[in-house]
């Protein structure tokens, strides 16, 4: 499975973008999907993730109530939807997937087995 993320771009603080991920030689079925960030000069940082079976979800504490994540099974994709930003959510934005990942480990990046290759998001006036 080949992970394909997209959306990034420049934005000016209090903007919004909506992050795609989307898989190619595969599907997200029987996949927890999980977003990551790396910022400038900073380690690699757990966004927000959904599990399979069902869609239970967790999201980092300090990005509740601006970042969600969705599935669209249908197109194949999952979705990163990302409002009111600011310039420390500046970073390169990465999609990954695994198989068997309990809601404990959503966080944990040696969980996925699959990443893509990250599309850059800049926040800035």
């Amino acid at each position: 499975v080949q992970l394909q993320a997209s959306g990034g771009g420049s934005v000016q603080p209090g903007g919004s973008l909506r992050l795609s991920c989307v898989a190619s030689g595969g599907t997200f079925s029987g996949y927890s999907v999980g977003w990551f960030r790396q910022g400038p000069g900073k380690e690699r940082e757990f966004v927000v993730g959904i599990r399979w079976p069902g869609s239970q979800s967790s999201l980092a504490d300090s990005l509740k109530g601006r970042f969600a994540i969705s599935r669209d099974m249908a197109k194949n994709t999952v979705y990163l939807q990302m409002n009111s930003l600011k310039p420390d959510d500046t970073a390169v934005y990465y999609c990954a997937i695994g198989s068997r990942i309990i809601y404990s480990r959503l966080a944990v990046p040696s969980a996925y087995d699959y990443w893509g290759q990250g599309t850059q998001v800049t926040v800035s006036s």
